[in-house]
């Protein structure tokens, strides 16, 4: 891995050179996914099944469109078969996952006064909700688990996923299983672009959905902007990073190790040492070369290092930390003498993982906190995925003749100095 001797000068490339993997940089597909998305408006489930005949080489009728029982039974044998305890696994994870959820739960609340005054903030769950989930060579139960499970916990009424089918007209085995531990309500075979519009408007067969929330690739991503509005989505999500933050305390054969988990997802995806060591960046540097030769995803690992992969070294931990701030990692890692500590100076990032014996996978499977998490740089003002993405907050407001007489020429004042005397005069009549 390069080494960098930090200053302001080279910290402002790196985070412009960061920021190029946005999404939002991607507008030469956005012509396309906008066809994609017109024509499924109009044209419903003749234009879903076009396009999934186009880009995934299999036939989806209103017959077979939509995963059955026995689908969900045989992907349960199949993955029983061929991977013993893995359901055991997910189902643990599950719990995990559901477990801290439960303790994001929003209720609602009233507060009155003697003068008649009545205020709160009543919570409701949102009616459906649309998970994507992508398909193709890899498939992630653990990010089927991610989307399903807090939407369950808030109490969405009805969960539809879509996820591409292979060419045999299936879906992949590990994704159902998860998907009904999860509590889904329902599943369709669709991707791309046209499973988002689909969503977003309906169609005869698969239903319109409040909010879309999910990974994707570039189409996905950009479909899911150009429906906000129509519905509400969860984000725009770039690629994936990994952050290290490290002093010379740190195992650098961790580290490394730490930076390539992240480093395999895609030729985009980032990794990041930051260290007050020289020696620990030398180190890490050697044991990362160590691991790519015999890691399975070579290719991959190799591309991601030569774009985004940097070893970033600082004069001080204040500069460290700094730098970390700035580039508001996805996952960000602190292994320090004191991490707890260092952990109080954090401002911006997706997920913290505190102490060398929490890896970044550890939070990706079975620690229960959502791995869904802003990327590029949007953890300076977006949370992780959570139960808050998936209620609504209404406003309630009750005041008595007595409480409201009492401030009505405040109010009647303040209307008229805005120049809205209908405002004004609906307070005024009360009282006349």
């Amino acid at each position: 891995m390069r080494i960098v001797k930090l200053n302001e000068e080279k910290k402002k490339d790196i985070l412009n050179t960061l920021l190029k993997r946005s999404p939002n940089n991607y507008d030469s597909y956005a012509d396309t996914v906008n066809e994609i998305v017109n024509n499924v408006r109009q044209n419903g489930d003749k234009a879903v099944a076009e396009y999934t005949l186009k880009f995934d080489k299999t036939e989806v009728t209103a017959d077979n469109i939509m995963v059955t029982a026995d689908e969900i039974k045989e992907a349960y044998d199949y993955i029983n078969a061929n991977d013993e305890g893995l359901v055991d696994v997910i189902k643990k994870s599950a719990d995990n996952i559901r477990d801290y959820h439960n303790k994001q739960m929003q209720y609602s609340w009233f507060d009155s006064k003697p003068d008649g005054t009545m205020l709160g903030q009543k919570v409701t769950a949102l009616g459906s909700v649309g998970v994507y989930v992508p398909g193709g060579k890899a498939a992630y139960p653990s990010s089927v688990l991610m989307n399903i499970i807090p939407a369950k916990v808030a109490g969405v009424e009805k969960i539809v996923m879509v996820t591409p089918p292979g060419k045999d007209g299936k879906v992949n085995p590990g994704t159902l299983v998860a998907a009904d531990i999860a509590g889904v309500d329902c599943i369709y075979k669709v991707g791309g672009a046209q499973a988002i519009a689909a969503l977003a408007f309906g169609t005869e067969t698969i239903p319109k959905v409040d909010k879309i929330v999910g990974p994707g690739n570039i189409f996905v991503a950009l479909a899911k902007k150009a429906v906000f509005g129509f519905v509400s989505i969860d984000s725009i999500a770039g690629p994936s990073e990994i952050l290290v933050l490290a002093d010379e305390t740190a195992n650098p054969r961790f580290v490394a190790a730490d930076l390539l988990s992240q480093a395999e997802h895609d030729e985009m995806a980032s990794a990041i040492l930051v260290t007050t060591s020289m020696e620990l960046a030398n180190k890490v540097s050697e044991e990362v070369d160590k691991f790519v030769a015999v890691l399975s995803r070579k290719e991959i690992l190799e591309k991601s290092l030569e774009n985004y992969g940097y070893i970033l070294v600082t004069d001080s931990m204040k500069d460290a930390i700094d730098v970390a701030n700035d580039i508001a990692s996805e996952h960000l890692e602190i292994v320090t003498k004191n991490p707890f500590d260092t952990m109080t100076r954090i401002k911006n990032a997706g997920a913290i993982f505190l102490g060398e014996y929490s890896s970044e996978p550890l939070g990706d499977y079975f620690a229960g906190p959502n791995h869904v998490l802003p990327t590029n740089g949007t953890a300076k003002f977006f949370s992780p995925l959570s139960v808050d993405d998936f209620i609504k907050k209404s406003s309630i407001i009750s005041y008595s003749r007595e409480a409201l007489e009492a401030i009505h020429k405040d109010i009647e004042h303040f209307a008229t100095s805005e120049q809205l005397t209908a405002h004004a005069n609906s307070i005024k009549v009360r009282f006349e």
